[in-house]
Formats: structure tokens, C-alpha cells, sequence
């Protein structure tokens, strides 16, 4: 029988679940920002809002600025905690947590800065792509914290071109985060105003600019997708667990969630409500197939592990 967690484990797990959780939020509040124009809803100030701790009551843009940056407070609150009980519970007995947490630390750090430089420089396209493209860092740092504070191998195996395919998809979703991002920063949201085609077109470069960013975005929807749907069919025939499998699937519908309301987003004339669920399923998609390649990555490093073993072993006993 396996002996019980120890309690500073299991209140790692549970402060990394949460935290993981809230940090969904954090970048789906994000959205919501930029979506109802409200990123300078604050002015140029820094951590003040128009130079005061509390916002204006009657200016609804700095509310929303200014409890997009509570919650980013929060967060950090329970990062600090996390990296706490990480350096006393998990420095010498798991490298990968204590990594995990300490990168995450690292992450926030950077988050924080960016976001204050985003507004000091009246939100710059690629310094906005670079602060979301943080916070995406900073959700995989955590998430695979607490997956590998919790998960216990149900299957191990050798590492083969579903874990190769795995890490590529994921590696596609961050790209088309980004691409997302500085669609919105460069104000080519609405470049094209129907959809699958742009503007009648089916290849808009001579346009302009914001066209060919924007077409540019969708190529990497269709790209993904097609790299989906190659995991989802490798995934039916590879030696893998049932977790693998269902983060595979979860991946394929946030994917499918994610491509459905970008297309609603547009038809919409850009909805608000519409571009903060887009972001919302796009941090989704991004999250299980990190999920997938951290639990993955566990199988195949426990495998690893042991034929090093083995071999050290075989070694001395020859």
C-alpha cells in the first residue's frame, strides 16, 4: 500500500491547482481588457490608477484595469507560497516541481514588469504579444508543477514520434497565441470581414499589411489543426494511457471551441463577449497539450531512468 503524501505535499498540489485555475482567469481578464479598449483604462500609471491606489468609481475601463491587476496580485500571492513550500518539500526530492515552481517564480516576475512597460508605453503591438506570450509561459510553468507534484505513471513506455508530435502541436498552439495577439495589437482584427475567405480572397497579400497578418493567424488555426488531428488519430493506435488519451481529445474540442468562436468573432464585427471566449479556449488548448507533453514526458522518463539503472547496474556487476 502507498504511503500517504506528506501534508506539505498536499498542500502544494492543492495552492498549484488553484493557482493553475486562476491564472486561466487571469488571461481570459486579459482579454476582456483588451477587448473593451480598457488597457490604459488606468492612464500611464503604474501600479497607480490615475494616480491613486483606488480608482475613480465612476470610471468603469480603470475598475476593470485595476482589478485585472488585483487578480495578477493574487496570483503572486500564491506563487510566493508555492515557491515556499517547493524550496522546503521538493528542492532535493523532485527536480522537476522545484524547477516548475522556480521558473514559475521567474515568469510572474517578468509578467509583472512587462505588463507595467505595456502601459508606461501606451500599449505597443509587440510588447502586448510578449506580455500574453508570458502569461502562456508562465500557465505551462505551473501547470506542469502540479502535474508533477500529483501524477503517478499509470503506463510507461519508450519515447517515439507521438511524444516528438506531441511537443510540436504544442509548440504550434504557443505561435498561434502569439499571432492571435498581434492581430489584436496591430488592429488587423476586423482586416478581414468574412471568413474562411478575407475580403473575397483566398490569399489576401495584396491587400496590406493587416490582411496578411491576419490571414497569416488563420494559416496557423489550419496548421494546427491539421497537426490535431494527426495527434488524435496517432493517440488511437500508440501505446498510452487513458490520460493521455483524454487530454488528447480535450486538446482536438478546446481546438475545434477555439477555431468556432474566432470565426464568430469575426462575423460579429469583433463582439467583446466573443474575442474573451476566443482567448478563453485558446489558453484551454494550449493547456492540455502541455498537460499531454508534461504527462508524457513523465511515462517515457521514468522508462529512462530505469534503463540507466540497468545499465549502471549491469556495468559494475560485469
Amino acid at each position: 500500500m502507498q504511503a500517504a503524501a506528506p501534508k506539505s505535499s498536499r498542500t502544494f498540489i492543492y495552492l498549484a491547482a488553484v493557482t493553475v485555475a486562476l491564472t486561466v482567469g487571469l488571461i481570459v481578464f486579459g482579454a476582456i481588457v483588451r477587448v473593451t479598449d480598457s488597457g490604459l483604462g488606468c492612464g500611464n500609471d503604474w501600479p497607480l490608477c490615475h494616480g491613486s491606489v483606488i480608482p475613480p468609481l465612476d470610471n468603469i475601463t480603470a475598475w476593470i484595469e485595476w482589478l485585472h491587476r488585483l487578480f495578477a496580485i493574487l496570483i503572486g500571492l500564491f506563487g510566493l507560497v508555492m515557491l515556499t513550500l517547493a524550496i522546503r518539500t521538493y528542492r532535493k526530492r523532485d527536480v522537476l516541481v522545484f524547477g516548475a515552481t522556480l521558473t514559475a517564480a521567474v515568469l510572474y516576475a517578468v509578467q509583472s514588469a512587462l505588463g507595467a512597460i505595456v502601459v508606461k508605453l501606451d500599449l505597443p503591438p509587440t510588447m502586448v504579444t510578449l506580455h500574453l506570450g508570458t502569461a502562456m509561459l508562465l500557465l505551462a510553468a505551473l501547470l506542469i508543477a502540479a502535474l508533477a507534484a500529483m501524477y503517478k505513471p499509470e503506463s510507461r513506455y519508450e519515447r517515439d514520434n507521438f511524444t516528438l508530435l506531441a511537443y510540436v502541436t504544442a509548440a504550434l498552439s504557443f505561435v498561434i497565441i502569439l499571432t492571435g495577439a498581434l492581430v489584436r495589437g496591430s488592429g488587423a482584427t476586423l482586416a478581414c470581414i468574412d471568413w474562411p475567405l478575407c475580403n473575397g480572397s483566398l490569399v489576401p497579400f495584396d491587400q496590406g499589411s493587416l490582411q496578411t497578418i491576419h490571414w497569416l493567424h488563420r494559416l496557423a488555426v489550419l496548421g494546427l489543426g491539421v497537426v490535431l488531428l494527426l495527434l488524435v488519430w496517432q493517440v488511437r493506435t500508440a501505446n498510452r494511457g487513458a490520460l493521455v488519451r483524454q487530454l488528447t481529445v480535450a486538446a482536438g474540442v478546446a481546438y475545434l471551441l477555439q477555431a468556432g468562436v474566432g470565426a464568430l468573432f469575426v462575423l460579429s464585427s469583433a463582439a467583446p463577449e466573443w474575442g474573451a471566449v476566443h482567448v478563453g479556449f485558446a489558453a484551454l488548448t494550449w493547456a492540455f497539450l502541455v498537460a499531454l507533453s508534461a504527462v508524457d514526458t513523465i511515462n517515457t522518463s521514468k522508462v529512462r531512468a530505469g534503463k540507466a539503472w540497468k545499465i549502471q547496474s549491469d556495468a559494475i556487476a560485469g
